[in-house]
């Protein structure tokens, strides 16, 4: 079946895929030094060869297949996107700016992983526009570090965050992970503190979810995790420190000081465009979804991308809005669908609310932090009542 009987998007000589201006660009970087036992996003291994073929495919896509106008942020993930060199890095962002045009106001993000040296690389990267770095901490301690796998030590992580700030780049991100194994609230305060101490301007605290497949699966048994009980007690310490520490919660795993939410990630939780490029990669253009299968052979060879079927109906906003702590606005969801919040929704929420898992009011409906703990059941809960 072709791309165009079926209404997949998908390039031809004839017409390119074309998103609106200000579109987010996902790049995905397949490749990384040694995968952790936790992950389940798609890598690989590599060589120069590879690295330098993969950054010529994805050159190739945005000169003849794709088209953002103007994307209002680039964010390059991974995988370990830092493996493909600074200059790599440059080339692509030339070719973006060459072909749909780059603002100097857009967010321009690189992940990192620490361990190497710098300098150079974030000076180019600076000069090519790069103005957000988001590094792989997941903890301060290095006992927990070494449970998880990790090579860098937390001296590396902080020389990364001055490299980074020497070379003119502010915007800056660590992740943390919560529920590690034996981790305690007490050693949690401390990677907070951690982060704090570096003054970076974003955190993002994921729970440790064992996913099939994983080194972690298999070691499941063997594995110290805590229990749920500690897990939630966690997760509420991690809340309650960084909003002490001047972090302000925007989604239930993300917190920045404000200004420093990440534009790119906020564009898909309030389901707006995006083109991501890569193995695996996802998108959302002209009301379509669909991605790139998990193959870096299928994907250097042309290999087209899947159709996922229609996006962005009202279902699918309000379960991305209520990730976010402003939650599901009534202005936005009228203007959005030319109608006011479902009645069963709003009732279902009322209800949630006298049991303190969100707060509705005539601007909309938002969880709170019990709510987030719970955040599948309580979503789901609402999308049923909603008649979705």
């Amino acid at each position: 079946m072709s791309g165009a009987s079926s209404g997949l998007p998908v390039p031809s000589q004839e017409a390119r895929v074309r998103g609106r201006p200000g579109a987010g660009l996902y790049i995905h970087v397949p490749f990384c030094e040694k995968k952790c036992p936790y992950c389940d996003f798609y890598s690989l291994g590599f060589s120069e060869e590879q690295i330098n073929v993969y950054t010529k495919c994805i050159i190739d896509k945005i000169y003849n297949d794709y088209s953002i106008r103007e994307p209002g942020s680039v964010y390059f993930g991974g995988g370990t996107p830092s493996l493909l060199g600074a200059e790599n890095l440059a080339r692509i962002l030339k070719a973006v700016r060459t072909c749909w045009g780059l603002s100097c106001a857009a967010e321009v993000t690189v992940e990192v992983n620490p361990g190497r040296e710098w300098a150079s690389f974030f000076e180019i990267l600076s000069q090519h526009g790069v103005n957000r770095v988001s590094i792989g901490l997941q903890s301060a301690h290095t006992v927990e570090l070494e449970r998880l796998g990790r090579r860098h030590s937390v001296r590396q992580v902080a020389e990364t965050v001055r490299a980074a700030r020497r070379a003119g780049i502010g915007n800056l991100s660590l992740d943390l992970m919560l529920g590690i194994p034996e981790q305690t609230g007490t050693s949690l305060r401390e990677s907070i503190a951690f982060c704090a101490g570096l003054d970076v301007q974003h955190v993002s605290a994921y729970l440790l979810k064992i996913e099939p497949g994983t080194v972690f699966d298999r070691q499941r048994k063997t594995l110290l995790l805590p229990d749920e009980e500690t897990v939630c007690t966690l997760y509420e310490t991690a809340c309650e420190e960084l909003e002490r520490r001047g972090y302000r919660q925007y989604e239930i795993s993300n917190f920045a000081h404000p200004g420093f939410e990440s534009r790119h990630n906020l564009k898909y939780w309030r389901c707006e465009e995006y083109l991501g490029l890569g193995p695996s990669a996802h998108s959302f253009l002209n009301g379509r979804r669909f991605y790139f299968p998990r193959s870096l052979k299928g994907f250097l060879s042309g290999g087209m991308p899947v159709d996922d079927g229609p996006g962005g109906d009202a279902e699918e906003y309000v379960l991305l809005a209520l990730r976010l702590a402003e939650g599901l606005q009534a202005a936005a969801f009228r203007a959005r669908y030319g109608g006011p919040l479902p009645a069963g929704l709003v009732r279902k929420a009322a209800v949630l609310a006298r049991a303190g898992f969100c707060t509705v009011d005539e601007t909309g409906v938002r969880l709170t932090r019990k709510g987030f703990l719970l955040s599948n059941e309580v979503i789901a809960g609402l999308l049923c009542a909603a008649g979705f």
